[in-house]
């Protein structure tokens, strides 16, 4: 899979549903090719297939997205402004893969320390 430029990122609703909750900034070439490595192309029936993301804020540009098997957890930085759908306002900052997490592990949208996040 060739290297992304950023990441769109969800969690798990109640429900199961995997909800956007928002998007990195540009990543490092470093990061690009950490992720890169464990990244596999969606099974049909993706969740977001059919899904337009903008690719920015209040933009009308239409994020050119790769879907990929949502199954890894990745560390961000983010700060507390929220929308009302629960999405982060600003980009994120991507630190690191989680690979000792399991997208399992992640508490759902609306729950745990991030409640606010969604």
């Amino acid at each position: 899979m060739t290297r992304p430029q950023l990441l769109v990122l969800g969690r798990h609703d109640g429900t199961g549903r995997l909800r956007a909750v928002g998007r990195t900034v540009a990543l490092r070439p470093e990061q690009a090719r950490q992720v890169a490595e464990h990244l596999t192309a969606a099974d049909p029936g993706h969740p977001w297939t059919g899904v337009w993301f903008a690719a920015a804020w209040g933009s009308r540009d239409v994020l050119d997205a790769v879907l990929v098997r949502p199954e890894l957890v990745a560390e961000i930085s983010a700060d507390r402004s929220i929308d009302r759908g629960g999405v982060f306002r600003h980009p994120l900052r991507f630190k690191r893969l989680r690979l000792d997490v399991t997208a399992e592990d992640v508490p759902r949208f609306g729950q745990g320390p991030a409640a606010a996040a969604g």
